[in-house]
């Protein structure tokens, strides 16, 4: 199972851009440009402290930055060899399913003709809601947790995929820092796209 923004998708830089229009928008605290990208180093509960939102927010946050990117997504490219690592992973007999909190739109169009690797998706997920979905995705896939693993790029994915009892594999891009999400021991880590390619051979160890 992959996350979508900041794992196979690059809309940090986006993030970045629209931050301080979303605090105007909903009363939170704005960050100064060049103080964004140490947002990366903070915990979603640290960054919600930081940034003074409580939770009640979240869902009409989250919802204007969907609708924020939808009106913008030739903003949100693909990583760099995420087709090709995909077009991979599937040709080699990986099942692969995405659970992410953006909304389906937003992930299929910018995923274009990447989407024909996916067999399944969760979209719209609260943020701290992916491991509901988590279950919801094994359970329509028929797979066992033993068998499965989600590819994330935060601390709320981890927490996440050890609810669920599933592996977590960290990725070094995107909008946590590696440093970071080393400290919650994850299974595996990829320093960078091609890396996944070795799920490859795990899932045919397994």
């Amino acid at each position: 199972m992959f996350d979508f923004d900041g794992t196979l998708a690059d809309s940090f830089p986006f993030f970045v851009l629209t931050i301080n229009h979303l605090a105007e928008k909903h009363a939170f605290r704005k960050i100064p440009l060049d103080e964004v990208e140490s947002l990366r180093e903070l915990g979603p509960r640290e960054l919600m402290k930081t940034l003074e939102v409580p939770v009640w927010k979240l869902p009409a946050i989250a919802q204007s930055f969907i609708k924020l990117m939808q009106e913008d997504l030739s903003k949100i490219p693909l990583f760099e060899n995420i087709e090709e690592m995909l077009a991979h992973l599937s040709e080699n007999g990986v099942i692969l399913g995405l659970v992410s909190s953006n909304g389906y739109e937003n992930v299929t169009r910018v995923l274009g003709s990447s989407c024909r690797h996916f067999s399944y998706f969760e979209c719209g997920a609260s943020f701290f809601g992916k491991a509901s979905r988590l279950r919801q995705l094994l359970k329509k896939a028929g797979c066992q947790s033993s068998e499965t693993i989600y590819i994330g790029d935060q601390i709320t994915d981890c927490e996440a995929a050890k609810s669920v009892g599933i592996a977590f594999g960290a990725v070094s891009w995107g909008y946590s820092t590696e440093e970071i999400l080393k400290t919650l021991s994850p299974e595996e880590t990829f320093e960078n796209v091609a890396a996944l390619k070795r799920l490859v051979s795990s899932e045919k160890t397994a």
